[in-house]
């Protein structure tokens, strides 16, 4: 983030302190009681490389493990519910709507993953465990076929997930 990048609130971000720590450097759960409920939303995108032979397998569903997309679509819904059981100081928030959309390339699949919530904090580390997870779910599927013979994955990877946007609406 560039040094004048803004937060939500319009305050600069090196201007702001950490929320995540007391006055004693304690770890703390941020307090969001006060905090009017919003309308949020957020979307987080990744990729996983795969050989172009496997990315053929996925699209023909012609996994000895069943459907990889699918499994995956699961698993990145999952992965979202249960954010606050695996984040340390996360909150747990109503999900009010998960989409999932893959996008299958020649060499990678794209996972998008949009939350919304009505709530106190936003949802930008849900949708950021349900592509994490959603990819981690498409890795185990294949992973038997993108092995070499040493048991390694040399062009297997996971890259470039990010949040790709986020808004909130307060309510009128």
């Amino acid at each position: 983030m560039s040094e004048d990048a803004n937060t939500d609130d319009g305050t600069p971000d090196h201007d702001r302190e950490l929320t995540h720590v007391d006055d004693a450097g304690d770890v703390q759960m941020v307090d969001v009681g006060d905090k009017p409920d919003t309308a949020r939303r957020a979307v987080a995108r990744g990729e996983i490389h795969l050989r172009e032979s496997t990315v053929e397998a996925v699209r023909a569903n012609d996994v000895a493990k069943g459907d990889v997309l699918a499994t995956a679509r699961v698993g990145a819904v999952q992965a979202v519910k249960h954010t606050w059981e695996t984040i340390p100081m996360c909150h747990q928030i109503p999900i009010t709507n998960v989409d999932t959309e893959f996008e299958v390339g020649e060499d990678r699949i794209t996972l998008t993953v949009a939350v919304e919530t009505t709530g106190k904090t936003g949802c930008e580390m849900e949708a950021l465990e349900g592509v994490t997870t959603g990819l981690n779910v498409v890795w185990d599927m294949v992973k038997a076929v993108e092995k070499n013979e040493e048991g390694q994955y040399p062009a297997t990877r996971i890259s470039g997930v990010r949040v790709a946007e986020k808004e909130k609406r307060r309510p009128s």
